[in-house]
């Protein structure tokens, strides 16, 4: 039973980073998009590292792993809506593909992390 710091997680640093490019890119989102799409994928970013943050304060590895499964349940969340962003025209492909990839490695690190954890 150890408690991480979740300051020094390379995981929890690149989720912080992917949280601003996802800023960045809705606030190129049409206004009218501001409680809908721009909100759902703010929101959903600003969750994984706070969920790693969080689950990095738990007593034992067991209750860490569930917030970083739940970390990786709002990454999922976020790629359907990019796909929905680009499907309306909001994102570019260059920007879905480059969001997607980003997003595909937090999601390894994060497995990966889960699997050093003994629970």
């Amino acid at each position: 039973m150890s408690m991480h710091r979740f300051k020094e997680l390379v995981v929890w640093k690149r989720s912080r980073q992917f949280c601003s490019s996802i800023y960045e890119v809705t606030s190129e989102f049409p206004s009218s998009e501001k409680f809908g799409l721009t909100n759902q994928l703010r929101r959903a970013s600003v969750s994984i590292p706070s969920n790693i943050a969080e689950g990095s304060s738990r007593n034992s590895n067991k209750d860490f792993v569930r917030f970083l499964r739940i970390a990786i349940g709002s990454a999922y969340e976020i790629e359907t809506q990019l796909l929905i962003a680009y499907d309306l025209k909001f994102l570019s492909q260059e920007n879905l593909q480059k969001l997607t990839q980003e997003l595909e490695e937090i999601i390894k690190m994060v497995s990966k992390f889960i699997a050093t954890l003994k629970i």
